[in-house]
């Protein structure tokens, strides 16, 4: 890269991302996860915003100290209490930045702010001065941009630069812009704002029009430095710009880009299933880049082609984003070396022996019913093992049903709650709704329903069912996961997983202007 520019990966997969509905994470969720984007190489990860909630200001705090290689980041308003917080979450981070933001469009100045252009520019620059109290590593956002006076959004850039702002982030919050408009906001600032070259350019595009990485690369054509963005395009609404989509077209387009990644890209496909496991957000099969079709061919006319030439359709090699058809496929003869060693090429690491032990324990009793343990498995029955262990106040302890033709489907089931036993029956549409029925009689949440997605992990009949179930309760969405290679247990499971989010109460709370 002696010749090109360094394009900055910036993550918010933990902060944005999460704000989906039922996409909040734990702060063990949200450790794995940094940990599978450091070996990723991501520049900058994102991982929260600490004023939020005392759990969210527990997870920035945790990847900020765990977390060596990449840098941490911290969201926060332009206001003195989010921007002590931030700090305060930060550090102990080997590289720490603080992210602050205040909205400049004429629309949420006047309507959500209530404030006037001259008062937003003042409380920016003096949130950025506080925010330099903590870290020479600032960048200010301005909420919005995209639909802000580009006047207006000069002057501001050029105050919060003077102010100490490294990186000035230019978000298309709602989605709003058109690829060859957004590029030409980059190049106006770089060239009006007289002390544009003491700072980073930054963009964070929505999703809303379909258009974040198309907006996001027009950026980049224009002298954008820094991108946003997220594994699978997660995010609020339609989602932000995909990471995976931002650094295959730098990379695999360096005839037209003056720049490049510093990434790791042959990490973005295990940093793919695992943020869908734990989220419980399934990637659909035709997602570019990580998706089950992505690399995939079923015309004749294309299969001869690659057979002859894979650049024929191919204009990425599937092995450099991790895909891979020479897979260690593990059984019920497998030991533990070789189980350990695969799940350290998948990411995942293990506190201590005992959590190992146990690992592997599910993994013998999955392959007793499965002849062939794929990666998927394996990075399920990890992902399973850990949904939300320590607020696990109901259990599974068994499940019965029955459906025959003709007949009512029912089901009959033993919950241990707070470890008392208690049984339950009852009849339902089909198996799956009779299941949720008995746990709803004895667990009382009084969530509502929202979705029910059946994800199949692997091909073939014995394949694991990755079930999504979400919950609403008082306008709180959780999200509940299972897996098992009998669907109505992995239904059941992923309801029982839902039921305990809802019970432990403790969410994360998004103050009005987080979504930058």
């Amino acid at each position: 890269m002696s010749d090109k520019d360094h394009l900055i990966i910036f993550d918010t997969t933990l902060r944005d991302g999460e704000q989906s509905p039922g996409a909040s994470m734990t702060r063990d969720e949200k450790v794995r996860i940094a940990k599978a984007l450091e070996r990723l190489r991501v520049d900058v990860i994102e991982a929260g915003f600490p004023i939020a909630s005392p759990g969210d200001f527990e997870a920035v705090a945790a990847v900020a100290e765990q977390i060596k290689d990449s840098r941490v980041c911290g969201l926060a308003r332009a206001l003195d209490k989010d921007i002590d917080r931030a700090g305060e979450a930060l550090a102990k981070a080997n590289a720490g930045r603080i992210h602050t933001f205040i909205a400049t469009s004429p629309i949420h100045m006047e309507k959500k702010l209530r404030m006037q252009p001259e008062q937003v520019i003042e409380q920016a620059v003096a949130a950025v001065r506080r925010a330099r109290r903590y870290t020479d590593d600032v960048e200010f956002s301005a909420e919005d941009a995209g639909r802000s006076e580009i006047d207006f959004l000069c002057r501001i850039t050029e105050a919060v630069i003077e102010a100490g702002a490294t990186t000035v982030n230019i978000p298309d919050t709602v989605g709003y812009n058109i690829p060859d408009q957004f590029g030409a906001v980059i190049a106006a600032l770089r060239e009006r704002v007289p002390n544009a070259d003491r700072a980073v350019l930054s963009v964070h595009c929505h999703n809303d029009l379909g258009l974040a990485v198309a907006n996001s690369l027009a950026a980049v054509r224009n002298g954008a430095r820094q991108v946003e963005c997220t594994i699978n395009g997660l995010g609020e609404r339609a989602g932000n710009a995909a990471l995976e989509e931002i650094a295959m077209a730098v990379r695999t387009r360096q005839d037209l880009f003056d720049c490049d990644t510093r990434l790791d890209t042959t990490q973005i496909v295990t940093c793919s299933r695992l943020v869908s496991g734990i989220t419980g957000f399934t990637v659909q099969p035709n997602k570019a880049v990580v998706g089950a079709n992505a690399f995939a061919h079923e015309s004749g006319i294309h299969q001869d082609g690659v057979l002859k030439n894979r650049e024929t359709y191919e204009i990425m090699r599937a092995q450099d984003v991790g895909w891979s058809e020479n897979r260690m496929v593990l059984g019920k003869h497998s030991g533990r070396s070789a189980f350990r060693s695969r799940l350290h090429d998948l990411g995942i690491e293990f506190a201590s022996e005992e959590e190992l032990n146990a690992a592997f324990a599910r993994f013998k009793d999955l392959a007793d019913k499965k002849h062939e343990i794929f990666d998927e498995d394996l990075q399920a029955l990890v992902t399973d093992a850990n949904l939300d262990a320590a607020n696990e106040r109901v259990k599974l302890v068994s499940l019965r049903v029955c459906s025959e033709t003709g007949e009512t489907p029912n089901a009959e089931l033993v919950l241990a709650i707070d470890g008392v036993e208690r049984s339950a029956a009852a009849s339902g549409s089909g198996p799956v709704d009779a299941a949720f029925r008995a746990i709803e009689s004895v667990v009382e949440s009084g969530a509502e329903l929202k979705l029910y997605s059946v994800n199949a992990i692997t091909s073939g009949t014995d394949a694991q069912g990755e079930v999504t179930v979400r919950l609403e309760k008082g306008g709180r969405v959780v999200n509940g996961q299972g897996a098992d290679i009998d669907i109505v247990i992995a239904s059941a499971k992923a309801y029982v997983n839902a039921c305990n989010k809802v019970l432990h109460g403790s969410h994360r709370a998004h103050p009005q202007g987080a979504d930058v």
